[in-house]
Order: structure tokens, then C-alpha cells, then sequence
């Protein structure tokens, strides 16, 4: 591990307490200039990792700096300064890509009036006759279910294998083109009259629905894996960027549910921002590589550490070639060191979503208004809205946002999995709210509308704060050439963590 052997004459800056104070893509002094704009940072106890730069908050913290600081492939000499990211274009362009990747399926999974509406009012059955498609209507949601997660758990799994046979920006572009022309389709549905083939809509609406779901966790994952060889701000812009989606969602329903009489208008609004959306996604993912600090992280990388022993020059040597050759014998990365390097985070980032995905919504969505019966629109129409979605995606975003200020505790602390471990006690706060229908657990112990508002809050804030950290730390605890294939198993991790808490709420629904 190597330090930089010169030192700065003004005197080091007190890191904050308890953590790293990680300061990403730090420039180089390899000029006057340059010297002169960091002048006021001491370099003690600043180090290089495969994709940021890091400052060690204390001595106690060496577990969590030699994690952080594996491989060091990226070590920039002084002819080869590390550019900074002017006018944050590279985060802006993450986080936009972060919103794109989930708002299509966001809205896809709110416009549930809509799909009730072509489902069951676009259907005109014979008088004294049971409408056929009756069972599409009841089982509509389950069905949307497994359309996305099915093809989500197999696109992981390719998009694992693809990792280094399939160019990442070819993953990128194509992933997107797919989600704009599913959306295209269903957008120019949400004004035809589908009365006449209600079963073939049903259909058309499931295929769209496991396509997209594929795709966007192509997309997701594939970004998410390359932002890994950029400064952690980068990946922490990307995720922000996702729970932005969820909060645009949450936003423009309560809007719907004020402002909108026609079902097909709202939703065909809905849809056209979506394709708006992605649309610009492709236009700003095309104009990354023009970004000279998106050039510096993307250039290729040395592959030889994964698959044999043999060093090679470091990637900024003189003699490093331009291109790496990928190997013909072995083109897929190796899982075992990146699952062992990775389990704990592994963990933490699998029962954080677990309980996470327990609650919200199935838990969350059903804690009635003490007062529901006095027939205030607050208490009926609106409560379940603001309460379970739009306060639980405020505060994730403002949790995922924190990340980019704060990054404590550390990779390897054990107080990371204990704080996951933590939320634990979340779960019987909500349980013994107001939740209704209650059979076996007749008794409320929060009587007041204020609790299940805190307790999304809290459920948000820790669930975007803990898990923003362990994924923005996976990539980086892996040498370099790995950081990409680590994102896509932290995705899975990810996904994972999602369909155990989803399995698991439907029986603690019928404990309740």
C-alpha cells in the first residue's frame, strides 16, 4: 500500500470523527497550479484506491482503509493528472441516469387505476354472465409480479456473464432503445379502445412488463458495475437518482389523485414523461465519453490480474498498452473472490432490503387514519399516499443523498451490520400501528396518525443512508478490473434482499 512520499507544508486538516472522509477524484499536485489549489490539504494520510482518492480518519480505521485501498491499479503519476469533473457534469449525468432506470417501471406500477380500467371497465360480458377475465382483474397484480421478477433474477444472471464479452456501452444503448420502444407501445395503447380483446391487452401488458423489468435491470446493473471504476460520488449519484424516480412517482400520483378526472389522460402523462425520460437518457449516456473526466475512468483495463498471477504494468505506466486484450480461455469473471470479498456488504445490503421490502408496502400501505371516519380527504384519500410512499421516498432519497457528505461507518466496521441489524425493530412499530384488518393482533399500541408518519420516515431515511453505503463500497474493495462484475452481484445482493422481504411479508400479513 503506498503513500504519497511528499507532504504538504500547511498543516493537516482534522478529518471528521468516527469515519473516513472521503474525498473523490482529489487532483494530483503535478503542476504549480495544481499545488497551489490544494495547498491547504496535507497528504499524510491520503492514499489511492483503484477509483477514488481517501483520506483515513484515524489510525483506528486501518481495517476499513486496507479495504478500501486493495489493488491500487490506478495510481496516476504526475503526467497524467486526474481531471476534475467540471460543473458536476458526470454526477448530473448519473443521477439522470439513476431516474431513468427506474421511473418507466415506477409509473408502470402506479398507473394501477388504469390497468383496473382496461381490464374491467373496457369489458362489456353478457348480462347474468361472470366476465371471462375476471381472474386477470383479481390476479392482475400477482401476475405483474412475477413478470418482473422472473426475467430480473435471469438478466442478472446474463448480464453477470456478459460482463466482459459484451462491451458495456453496447449493454447500455441497447437496454435503453428496448425500454423506450416498450413504453412507445404502451403509451399509444393508453388511447385505444381495448374492449374487443381485453385477454390480448392482458397479454401484450404482461410481455411489455417482463421486457422491460429484463432491460431495466440490464441497464441498472451495467451502469451501476462501470460507475464502479469512477469516484464513489459517481455511484452515489446513480443510486440518489433511483429513489428520485420513486419520489417523482409517489409526487405526480397524489397530483393524479387531485387534479385528474379521466383515468387514460393521467396515465397517457404519465407515460409520455417516461419516454421523455428515456429518451434523455440515451442522449446524456452518449455524451459521457465526451467528458474528459468520464474518458479518465473509462479507459480501458488490464485484465491480467483476474485471471492469472502474472503482474502487468500499472494502467497509467508508459509501457501499458491502450487496449487490454481480452483473454479467449477464461472471459468471464470470477465469482468466488468477489463473493468472498463482498459478503459481508453482501449481507448487510440483503437484510437491510429484507426488511425494507417486509414493511413497505405491503405492511406499510395498509396503516388506516385513526380518524378515517370523520371523511376528511386527509384521513381517506390521501393519507395512505403521503404517509407510506411519499414520505418513505423523500427520506430514502435524502438518506441516499447524505452519502455524498458522510460515509461512516466504514466497510469493514462492525458497526455497519449492526445498525443493520438495528432496523430490525422497525417491523413491530409498524405491525402495532393502525393496521387493518386485524385478526390475530387486536391490539394498536401507537394510537395517532403522527407514528406510521415517523416510522416511514425512519424506515426511508436508514433504508437510502445504509444501503447507499454498502453499494457504493463493494465496487471499491475489489481490484479494479473487477469493479464492474462486482456492481452486478451487488445488484443481486440487492435484488435478493427485495424478493425474500417480499416473500416473507405475505405471512407476516396473516399473522397480523
Amino acid at each position: 500500500m503506498t503513500e504519497h512520499s511528499h507532504k504538504m507544508a500547511a498543516p493537516a486538516h482534522k478529518p471528521a470523527p468516527g469515519g473516513l472522509s472521503i474525498h473523490p477524484a482529489l487532483p494530483m499536485a503535478s503542476s504549480p497550479t495544481d499545488q497551489t489549489s490544494v495547498a491547504f490539504v496535507s497528504e499524510d494520510n491520503i492514499h489511492q484506491s483503484s477509483n477514488s482518492t481517501y483520506r483515513t480518519a484515524s489510525s483506528s480505521l486501518c481495517s476499513d482503509q486496507e479495504a478500501l485501498l486493495e489493488k491500487l491499479l490506478d495510481r496516476s503519476p504526475p503526467s497524467l493528472p486526474r481531471p476534475e469533473d467540471r460543473f458536476n457534469g458526470a454526477y448530473i449525468i448519473f443521477f439522470s441516469l439513476g431516474i431513468g432506470g427506474l421511473l418507466p417501471w415506477n409509473f408502470f406500477v402506479t398507473a394501477k387505476d388504469y390497468w383496473i380500467f382496461k381490464l374491467r371497465n373496457c369489458s362489456s360480458p353478457a348480462p347474468g354472465e361472470t366476465p371471462e377475465d375476471s381472474d386477470i382483474l383479481n390476479y392482475f397484480e400477482s401476475y405483474l409480479s412475477i413478470a418482473s421478477t422472473v426475467p430480473s433474477v435471469l438478466c442478472l444472471v446474463a448480464n453477470f456473464l456478459l460482463v466482459n464479452r459484451v462491451p458495456v456501452h453496447v449493454r447500455v444503448l441497447a437496454s435503453l432503445s428496448v425500454m423506450l420502444a416498450i413504453f412507445v407501445v404502451m403509451t399509444v395503447l393508453v388511447k385505444v379502445d381495448t374492449s374487443s380483446w381485453t385477454r390480448s391487452f392482458f397479454a401484450v401488458t404482461i410481455a411489455c412488463m417482463a421486457i422491460l423489468s429484463g432491460t431495466s435491470t440490464v441497464f441498472n446493473s451495467s451502469v451501476f458495475g462501470m460507475t464502479g471504476s469512477f469516484p464513489m460520488r459517481n455511484s452515489q449519484a446513480l443510486i440518489s437518482g433511483g429513489a428520485m424516480g420513486g419520489t417523482i412517482s409517489a409526487v405526480a400520483s397524489l397530483v393524479d389523485l387531485a387534479l385528474s378526472n379521466d383515468v387514460t389522460d393521467s396515465t397517457l402523462a404519465f407515460f409520455l414523461t417516461a419516454d421523455v425520460f428515456l429518451g434523455l437518457c440515451i442522449g446524456l449516456y452518449l455524451l459521457l465519453p465526451r467528458l474528459e473526466y468520464a474518458r479518465y475512468y473509462m479507459r480501458p483495463v488490464w485484465p491480467a490480474h483476474v485471471y492469472s498471477g502474472e503482474e502487468q504494468p500499472g494502467q497509467d505506466s508508459p509501457t501499458a498498452p491502450l487496449a487490454a486484450p481480452r483473454p479467449s480461455s477464461s472471459p468471464t469473471p470470477p465469482l468466488r473472490p468477489i463473493l468472498k470479498k463482498t459478503a459481508g456488504l453482501g449481507f448487510c445490503i440483503i437484510y437491510l432490503l429484507f426488511i425494507t421490502s417486509i414493511i413497505f408496502p405491503a405492511v406499510s400501505t395498509n396503516i388506516e387514519s385513526l380518524d378515517k371516519d370523520s371523511g376528511s380527504p386527509w384521513t381517506t384519500k390521501f393519507f395512505v399516499p403521503l404517509t407510506a410512499f411519499l414520505l418513505f421516498n423523500f427520506s430514502d432519497l435524502c438518506g441516499r443523498q447524505i452519502t455524498a457528505w458522510i460515509q461512516v461507518p466504514g466497510p469493514r466496521s462492525k458497526v455497519l451490520p449492526g445498525l443493520v441489524l438495528l432496523r430490525t425493530g422497525l417491523v413491530p412499530l409498524f405491525v402495532f400501528c393502525n393496521y387493518q384488518p386485524r385478526v390475530h393482533l387486536q391490539t394498536v399500541v401507537f394510537p395517532s396518525d403522527i407514528y406510521p408518519m415517523l416510522f416511514s420516515s425512519l424506515l426511508g431515511l436508514s433504508n437510502g443512508y445504509l444501503s447507499t453505503l454498502a453499494l457504493i463500497y463493494g465496487p471499491k474493495i475489489v481490484s479494479r478490473e473487477l469493479a464492474e462484475a462486482t456492481g452486478v452481484v451487488m445488484s443481486f445482493y440487492m435484488y435478493l434482499g427485495l424478493v425474500l422481504g417480499s416473500a416473507c411479508s405475505a405471512l407476516l400479513v396473516h399473522l397480523i
